[in-house]
């Protein structure tokens, strides 16, 4: 098969032909029909997850159709439609007994803990317990564009801040996790305030829901700026970036009781941020993080994009080949393209 694979962090990602992967007994093949680009695959190249082992085929939201299955599969045979959650829980261990796969002991993750989605075909491990089956309705792009951002944000808003109509959110960071937190917040019925250095992104926001914008180049303060905007603070904020900046400005930005939700990947430097803790305390502030979403909570997030209350096929702003996503990929910490990017042919 057809994969972008590379042998050294940060050296060249090419396209070669390596072997077409075959399914773990509990596992299965998929056949690649879209996969989306993720600042999460930047962070691997990088050498920023220890998970990433090379040599290395990135990628780890999709979507396709499973070519062959494990002997120990019973819920999926071949030609079935389907996606899967970049964190696949092993459905064994304590956390997943609990219902919580996205924090599974021994998780498997396409991309990180094994070989992703940029390539023709890639293998799943624990599949009867993290497929989920695709409506027939949705095309494989929008499909693709669910299996990280859009569904972490889902989770984010809504099942770990609890959004509901009436209340404040701000998001901090219009990429494409910010985006699918905005447009999710939105349709929750929130009042919703996007923060990112981008006018295009800032002007894009407010086209999928956000009520106002600021833009933090302009503004020196931006926790008093919101604070300001909404007489008191957000109840939720969320750092879709991963920042010191970003982290310190969304607790910072909170009413009392508020809470802030963490998706954007702290990395590096940027690992052991500083936090407000003092008005942690004294404001009684809740701070969560949210790390991908369980395959059956997806029934959720479908029903409302099937409704139409959500529309995350208006997140996506390219469909490129394999070849351009690996160079987009490479160059992904000065990629400046607004939405999300799919690759769809390979």
């Amino acid at each position: 098969m057809r994969a972008a694979y590379f042998t050294d962090y940060q050296g060249p990602i090419e396209v070669q032909n390596v072997a077409d992967p075959t399914p773990q007994n509990g596992g299965v093949v998929i056949k690649v029909e879209a996969t989306g680009l993720c600042r999460s695959d930047w962070h691997g190249w990088m050498g920023h997850d220890s998970d990433v082992q090379v040599p290395h085929v990135p990628g780890h939201e999709f979507a396709g159709t499973i070519v062959a299955v494990g002997k120990d599969i019973k819920r999926w045979q071949e030609g079935d439609r389907v996606t899967v959650p970049f964190v696949s829980g092993c459905g064994h261990c304590p956390e997943c007994h609990s219902g919580n796969h996205q924090v599974c002991d021994h998780q498997f993750q396409p991309g990180f803990t094994g070989w992703g989605s940029f390539a023709e075909y890639v293998a799943i491990d624990y599949a009867d317990t993290n497929l989920v089956r695709l409506p027939d309705e949705m095309d494989f792009a929008t499909a693709a564009s669910l299996g990280c951002r859009f569904a972490t944000s889902f989770r984010g808003v809504i099942d770990q801040g609890k959004v509901s109509a009436g209340q404040i959110v701000a998001v901090h960071g219009a990429g494409g996790v910010g985006l699918s937190a905005i447009m999710i917040a939105a349709a929750a019925g929130a009042y919703v305030i996007a923060v990112d250095i981008d006018d295009a992104k800032l002007d894009f926001a407010k086209e999928i829901g956000a009520n106002a914008v600021l833009n933090a180049r302009a503004i020196d303060d931006i926790p008093a700026a919101i604070k300001d905007i909404t007489r008191g603070g957000a109840h939720v904020s969320v750092d879709a970036l991963g920042s010191a900046v970003t982290c310190f400005n969304s607790v910072a930005s909170l009413r009392k009781r508020g809470k802030h939700i963490q998706i954007g990947l702290m990395t590096g430097d940027h690992a052991h941020a500083r936090v407000p803790m003092d008005r942690v305390v004294a404001h009684e502030l809740e701070i969560l993080g949210s790390h991908g979403m369980q395959a059956f909570r997806y029934d959720a997030m479908l029903d409302m994009i099937l409704s139409g209350k959500l529309a995350p096929q208006k997140l996506i702003a390219d469909r490129v080949t394999l070849a351009e996503g690996t160079t987009a990929l490479m160059n992904m910490d000065s990629f400046s393209s607004t939405g999300v990017t799919v690759i769809d042919r390979f």
